[in-house]
């Protein structure tokens, strides 16, 4: 289940709507200047460290690769730009380029249903132009997959393996190991042929590779083979030692107000004590609080496409900064991400020097009824809630007493 262990965690992505900025209700600042983040979810989060990458904006590195036609070449690419050399990529991820051969040589559908060898790529991951109209910037990341119907690994194959060639992905990784939980949104959307997985997930290693069931992991998965509004969302593992599913540990959605997966949208995961909470452009989706790809056809390859990519979390490290998510301790100036009107940049919420709207401060000392507001984006009104009730998020502009 999901714990609160100092065990190592890693963050992983793999392989329209744009945010409504609204006008400024807090002073803007800079995260030197915040002790905690706030998030606006059902129940008061905060968060000691904030990160925020900006993909929008890089046409000095857009190259776009031709897909290499050999196993052993896209596992031997280097890096599509420079831009993937620079400290501000390389000190925070790490693109991967291992493969399924080893466990594929196993023969143990237990480990491992792939019945054609993957390899991840640096060659998949790429900078590339936009000609979006819906985009609010002038590129953004890539992440390709591709089925190649030939030039498959030299090794012999078990007999699992039941078509020619390999499919070549790719996969970038969190090089801290050390999340105790976070609020991870990313605005992304997938384009391209049935039979592919774009995902972004937590994943904790199980202590050998064959104790699978040992997994830790809480991921949303989008496949290209599925409706195009459907998205899956799992806390692994999602199975037990008879091989049956666990129904608690996923849950299938629609994605809300008609938006499809090859639409752009904020996806956003919060990992929090005993729960993983996922939201879709603001509104929540899905929320599991249990233990808190396929084969695709020949030729066809798909894409995950990032403007950006931003996160406040809690880390072990350095003595582990801050406690639970609840804990506001040493939050001296308080901040937040969801409540500001230039993304990337926090807001100063609260704190012995200000914070909140000069001109429009909130009540000092009220409270809010049952069934009435109690936050949101641009809400001046109480925030603290009459008892017997609690304020819960309902979406970024609205929170209620229930």
């Amino acid at each position: 289940m999901m714990t609160t262990t100092t065990w190592p965690w890693g963050l992983l992505v793999m392989t329209g709507y744009l945010i409504n900025l609204t006008s400024a209700a807090y002073p803007e600042t800079t995260d030197s200047n915040c002790h905690c983040y706030r998030t606006n979810a059902t129940f008061t989060n905060y968060f000691h460290t904030h990160k925020f990458f900006d993909f929008r904006n890089l046409q000095q590195y857009v190259r776009v690769p031709n897909p290499i036609e050999t196993f052993e070449g896209n596992a031997a690419a280097p890096p599509t730009s420079s831009y993937f050399e620079l400290p501000q990529w390389k000190d925070n991820w790490g693109i991967q380029s291992w493969n399924n051969t080893a466990l594929m040589g196993l023969n143990q559908s237990d480990l491992n249903d792939a019945t054609v060898p993957m390899v991840n790529s640096f060659n998949n991951i790429y900078i590339d132009r936009s000609s979006d109209p819906n985009a609010n910037g002038q590129t953004y990341l890539v992440m390709r997959t591709v089925r190649h119907s030939s030039g498959g690994p030299t090794i012999t194959m078990p007999s699992n393996s039941s078509a020619p060639g390999f499919q070549s992905s790719a996969e970038f990784e969190s090089k801290l190991t050390s999340y105790k939980f976070l609020s991870l949104r990313m605005l992304a959307r997938t384009r391209g042929s049935p039979g592919a997985v774009t995902a972004m997930f937590t994943y904790r290693p199980p202590p050998t590779p064959s104790q699978v069931a040992l997994v830790q992991e809480a991921d949303l998965e989008i496949r290209t083979q599925d409706p195009p509004s459907y998205v899956q969302y799992t806390n692994q593992p999602s199975w037990n030692s008879t091989s049956d599913s666990i129904k608690e540990a996923t849950r299938n959605v629609t994605m809300p107000n008609g938006k499809k997966w090859s639409d752009w949208a904020v996806y956003r995961m919060d990992w929090t004590p005993g729960q993983t909470t996922w939201f879709v452009n603001g509104i929540e989706t899905g929320r599991i609080g249990f233990q808190a790809p396929k084969d695709s056809s020949q030729g066809g390859r798909a894409e995950m496409q990032v403007q950006w990519i931003e996160m406040v979390y809690n880390s072990t490290e350095g003595g582990g900064a801050g406690g639970g998510v609840g804990d506001k301790k040493g939050c001296v100036n308080i901040c937040s991400i969801d409540e500001t009107t230039r993304l990337g940049t926090p807001v100063l919420v609260g704190g012995p020097n200000g914070g909140g709207n000069p001109n429009n401060p909130p009540p000092t000392s009220c409270t809010t009824a049952k069934y009435g507001q109690c936050n949101g984006k641009n809400w001046n009104g109480c925030r603290t809630c009459a008892s017997g009730s609690s304020c819960r998020f309902q979406n970024d502009y609205y929170s209620q007493c229930l």
